[in-house]
């Protein structure tokens, strides 16, 4: 056994249950086991909150400076300024990247059989005290201030960049030097995230890691990479595992959506080859597609690639929590478009079926409001389609709950319609379309096309959108147009969604 696997063993080893009971013992405290110290609720759980008469929470740096441990806290103070030396060592200039890499690497292996409550502390000892030096900071921003304009404005510049340069990034990247440590990272990350509305002091970790994940898993280091049915079985699970849009059922389903007239898609990065970070699911047609049904029937043929005009783009599924806020969607169609117009010359048409997952509950909430802007005559008869004249929010959400039975005349599935067409083209939230698959794909350069009754008549479809779905059309000549309109607050839409906003 060499020197550094004996300091990575013996210092460790102080970080594992035995010796956290060993030391809560001795400082008085209960002990407990490892697995009895937090109630199992899995990654990204919260802690129990602390029952009335509890003294109030104490700050990470109190702690540190106490004796005892308080209440509900996981590590002991002990414990806690230990695990702030490993964390420390980590990053000790004295020791190489490698080694630096091999104490991340023991330290994970510590995490990884750490209760929630314990991992949260070491969640906040990174966030809390690996901070920038403010008296640096301050001083080599007033030196960049002074020096502005002069020949010396470009060396304060340097200066101040790295003197607000936080050594928690150095400590993120010594993780990212042993195999396996991106993703340790990319999960950590996303078992913080449920935490962060109920404690902002982890919200600088967060930010950190965000910042880093964006350069790290910039496109330009990422390989599109074609997924088939002769892909190893690993891979093909992941797809089941992630599919977020429309649940894979069994392998025969997989198999169909992996078909001569499919095509699947991912970006992978180098160092996680055996995960797709996204992948799109695409199926070759004639026509733009209006339902969801036929595209998912496992049993029907497969269309006819010689007559194929059209890409339909009908699931977007991103698999790695932890990589939120960082986007590669927009790249990820751009490529796939690209990849398919090379083998498929034919293809003159890009588009979605996608589903619109926030109309239901958007239109429970402003139904009355959207009941107001009709006028008389149309509120006359959508009165007399639930019965009820004046109608009622009451009735026309009872009258809306069987949307399938509704004929096409029906002016309870025009004003549906309508309302769709309010939420997809008019509604904004920060700046941004209020649906979240409508700001990705407007965001992209892609219209609201049109909207399609029944386009999913799914329990699920049903739950989120009444069964409507929604084509978004990505007019490859009109896509800077497109996001230069939006940029302006217009949503960019068709004439026949323009027809529905319409008084």
């Amino acid at each position: 056994m060499n020197a550094t696997t004996t300091w990575i063993s013996r210092r460790v080893s102080k970080l594992l249950p035995a010796a956290l009971a060993k030391d809560e013992a001795a400082a008085g405290a209960p002990v407990k086991s490892e697995a009895a110290a937090t109630p199992l609720r899995g990654p990204g759980s919260a802690p129990a909150p602390s029952p009335r008469g509890k003294p109030p929470q104490r700050s990470t740096r109190e702690r540190l400076e106490a004796t005892l441990r308080q209440g509900e806290e996981a590590l002991s103070p002990r414990m806690l300024r230990r695990a702030l030396d490993e964390l420390r060592g980590i990053i000790d200039p004295r020791v190489s990247e490698v080694e630096g890499g091999r104490r991340a690497a023991a330290l994970a292996v510590w995490y990884e059989g750490a209760t929630p409550a314990r991992r949260r502390d070491l969640w906040l000892l990174m966030s809390e005290m690996f901070v920038a030096d403010a008296d640096k900071a301050r001083e080599a921003q007033a030196r960049f201030a002074a020096a502005v304009g002069t020949p010396d404005e470009a060396v304060a510049e340097v200066h101040y960049r790295r003197a607000t340069v936080s050594p928690r990034r150095r400590l993120l990247q010594r993780f990212s030097v042993y195999p396996g440590g991106v993703q340790f990272l990319v999960d950590l990350r996303a078992e913080l995230q449920p935490h962060l509305k109920a404690d902002r002091r982890l919200q600088a970790l967060d930010v950190e890691m965000e910042y880093m994940f964006s350069t790290w898993f910039d496109v330009g280091f990422l390989d599109l990479r074609r997924i088939s049915w002769d892909s190893p079985a690993s891979l093909i699970e992941k797809l089941i595992q992630y599919e977020a849009v429309h649940d894979i059922k069994s392998w025969s389903d997989v198999k169909n959506r992996l078909d001569s007239d499919r095509r699947c898609y991912g970006f992978f990065h180098p160092r996680l080859p055996e995960v797709p970070l996204i992948f799109i699911e695409v199926a070759l047609l004639d026509d733009m597609a209006s339902d969801i049904v036929p595209l998912l029937d496992e049993s029907a043929a497969a269309a006819d690639l010689q007559k194929a005009t059209t890409a339909i783009f009908y699931s977007i599924s991103n698999t790695q929590v932890g990589l939120r806020g960082v986007s590669f969607g927009d790249s990820l169609i751009k490529r796939v478009v690209d990849t398919l117009k090379e083998e498929f010359p034919k293809l003159k048409t890009f588009a979605t079926l996608s589903p619109i997952p926030g109309l239901r509950p958007w239109l429970q909430r402003h139904l009355a409001a959207q009941l107001e802007r009709l006028d008389e005559r149309a509120l006359r008869e959508l009165g007399r389609a639930v019965s009820f004249e004046p109608p009622s929010t009451e009735h026309v959400l009872g009258a809306l709950d069987k949307p399938l039975a509704l004929d096409a005349k029906s002016p309870l599935r025009q004003f549906l319609l309508r309302c769709a067409a309010q939420y997809l083209g008019a509604e904004w939230q920060d700046g941004k379309p209020l649906d979240p698959v409508a700001r990705f794909h407007l965001g992209n350069g892609a219209r609201v096309e049109r909207l399609n009754w029944a386009g999913d008549p799914s329990p699920k479809g049903l739950k989120q959108s009444y069964g409507l779905m929604v084509n978004y059309l990505y007019d490859l000549k009109r896509l800077d147009k497109h996001r230069a309109q939006l940029a302006q607050g217009r949503i960019p839409m068709a004439a026949e969604i323009e027809g529905l906003l319409k008084p």
